[in-house]
């Protein structure tokens, strides 16, 4: 692995996109904490506090503590992740934009625009949430966070937040295309272990205090270690399907005959199902911080994390939403099609619809092994929070997020380094990319 990495200085352009990535990233960083006017910057600290648990520290995390200092990063890149999820789903209902996923590079630039234009839109609205929202906060004293409410207020906090994810989607489009990796998941990347300096030294300071033995603290460690090799694990499987292709005679020659594999990714729909069940089961407590009536507060505090109701819901709609997402980005009869198209066909099973039935067959069982991985994984912090007053920091969301991201982002600068004659990171084997 250190040959690995010096290697890495040998190759010019590598080294100047690493430069490049590392550079914009910084630029990020530096911009999460450029405030937006107008605010009252302890008593929105004060709210977030008893904000844990909810949409709002989730968005805050992805934001990479933007959100709680309300800076000019605070919407973060979720308008643009959200609208990019609302384009998948509607290529599935509208034929024009299932056609434009089909016409290559021209339609790919197509449909990127009107994420683009999505993603301003959705700024725009949230960011008037939050203005609308903000004004009618105050702290735990009674002081408003808001200085001075109105519209002067709400037009000068949407324009800067919109203009902030604005910027974010094109230092990620930039990374992407001048760095190592995906731009956008590396500043999700970023955001999240921006935290990492403040949790360890949380921990040593539980350590100091007798809050936390130091056996604990060995033992949360090689749990960890253990979670995320774990992750490495199921992030690299794949049930690989043995493809015969028949052969072909053009002319005077002949061509196919040869032996390949269709691989089945365990995990297809990555990290979309934990996102979108946390939001579901958070959005009751969010709703709960600016409704001060009982019941609703009874209710926010059931599908709080910790509560069995909050895991047993939890559970639920990611295995959902893993065959729901997994439906959407992959239909096995377009494979299926494709294959017979170039003489393609599955050992024992017959061109056409049997072998979409039983590429859906497949990967209906692996799903379910994924959906499995990916709950334990996600409801994991909450157990050991709950039952061993564990400080575990990363939610297990953001650790899929974490790992997946390292293993995408090494597997391309492997790929630069092999492409150059270089060893990579591991003798004897490659480090496929998680995405």
């Amino acid at each position: 692995m250190l040959s690995g990495f010096q290697n890495i200085g040998r190759i010019p352009e590598l080294k100047k996109r690493i430069g490049n990535t590392l550079l914009l990233l910084a630029v990020y960083r530096i911009g999460v904490h450029v405030p937006t006017p107008g605010i009252n910057r302890e008593a929105l600290a004060a709210f977030f506090s008893a904000a844990q648990g909810t949409l709002l520290g989730l968005f805050n995390m992805f934001s990479g503590g933007a959100l709680r200092q309300l800076s000019v990063f605070a919407l973060g890149i979720m308008p643009y992740i959200s609208a990019s999820i609302i384009l998948q789903l509607l290529t599935v209902v509208i034929p024009h934009l299932e056609q434009l996923s089909k016409e290559g590079e021209a339609g790919h630039k197509k449909i990127t625009q009107y994420t683009r234009y999505g993603t301003v839109l959705l700024s725009i609205i949230q960011g008037f949430g939050i203005a609308f929202g903000l004004e009618g906060m105050t702290g735990p004293g009674g002081e408003p966070v808001v200085l001075n409410p109105g519209w002067g207020f709400r037009l000068v906090t949407v324009i800067t937040l919109t203009a902030g994810t604005a910027f974010i989607m094109w230092l990620g489009e930039q990374i992407t295309e001048r760095g190592i990796g995906n731009g956008i998941s590396l500043i999700i990347f970023a955001g999240i272990v921006a935290g990492m300096p403040g949790a360890v030294g949380n921990t040593l300071r539980l350590m100091q205090t007798g809050e936390m033995s130091v056996f604990k603290i060995l033992v949360l460690l090689v749990l960890m270690v253990g979670v995320v090799a774990f992750i490495v694990y199921m992030e690299s499987g794949q049930r690989r399907i043995p493809v015969q292709y028949a052969k072909r005679v053009v002319g005077r020659r002949m061509y196919g005959g040869q032996s390949t594999h269709l691989p089945l990714k365990i995990n297809t729909s990555g990290v979309i199902p934990p996102i979108f069940a946390s939001s579901i089961i958070m959005f009751p407590a969010t709703v709960a911080n600016f409704i001060q009536v009982p019941w609703v507060q009874n209710m926010a505090n059931m599908v709080r994390p910790g509560h069995w109701l909050y895991i047993t819901l939890y559970v639920g709609f990611i295995i959902f939403f893993c065959y729901f997402y997994t439906a959407i980005v992959f239909n096995p009869e377009d494979v299926a099609d494709n294959m017979k198209k170039y003489g393609g066909f599955i050992p024992g099973i017959r061109p056409g619809r049997p072998t979409a039935e039983y590429i859906d067959k497949v990967l209906s069982r692996i799903t379910l092994g994924g959906a499995i991985y990916v709950s334990a994984v996600c409801v994991l912090p909450t157990l050991l929070i709950r039952n061993f007053n564990v400080p575990f920091y990363f939610g297990g969301t953001a650790l899929l997020i974490v790992v997946g991201v390292a293993m995408d982002t090494v597997g391309q600068i492997e790929a630069h380094m092999l492409t150059r004659h270089y060893e990579g990171f591991l003798k004897g084997g490659r480090v496929r990319a998680g995405h």
